[in-house]
């Protein structure tokens, strides 16, 4: 797996539910946000990916739920890539508040579209290789 990278976030105050804790579907924004990063940070930009004719999708996430956000909290969400020999790879991430404490746990597996065809590339390690002015940020 890639070492982690990670970027800095503050839970906002209307990202919070009813009990005051941030709310279950922020944890995949916050978790899409580091995606994102990584991806910039590597050197690789939306229109790139479309330039390219490919596009990154989500095939499956699970969240664990371990620790309650809060307005003000402050975390930092890491995102760590395992690459396979497939079609697909898998992104580990962790919400850490800055005291070390795990907020959630949250491992999605992925792929690469092909645009026209539909369909997953054989090899997205390889597309992400290609496309990447700093290939570091994926582990590659």
């Amino acid at each position: 797996m890639s070492e982690e990278f990670s970027v800095p976030v503050t839970v906002r105050g209307y990202e919070t539910d009813v009990q005051g804790h941030l709310n279950q579907s922020v944890y995949l924004s916050y978790a899409e946000h580091a995606r994102w990063s990584l991806l910039r940070a590597a050197g690789i930009s939306q229109g790139g990916l479309i330039g390219r004719g490919v596009g990154p999708v989500a095939l499956e996430t699970t969240i664990s739920y371990r620790r309650e956000l809060l307005a003000g909290d402050e975390v930092e969400v890491t995102c760590g890539f395992e690459w396979g020999e497939g079609k697909t790879f898998r992104i580990h991430q962790t919400i850490r508040k800055t005291d070390g404490t795990v907020a959630a746990e949250i491992t999605a597996v992925g792929g690469l579209m092909d645009l026209k065809a539909r369909r997953l590339v054989a090899a997205p390690r390889e597309y992400f290789k290609e496309l990447a002015a700093d290939p570091g940020p994926f582990g590659l």
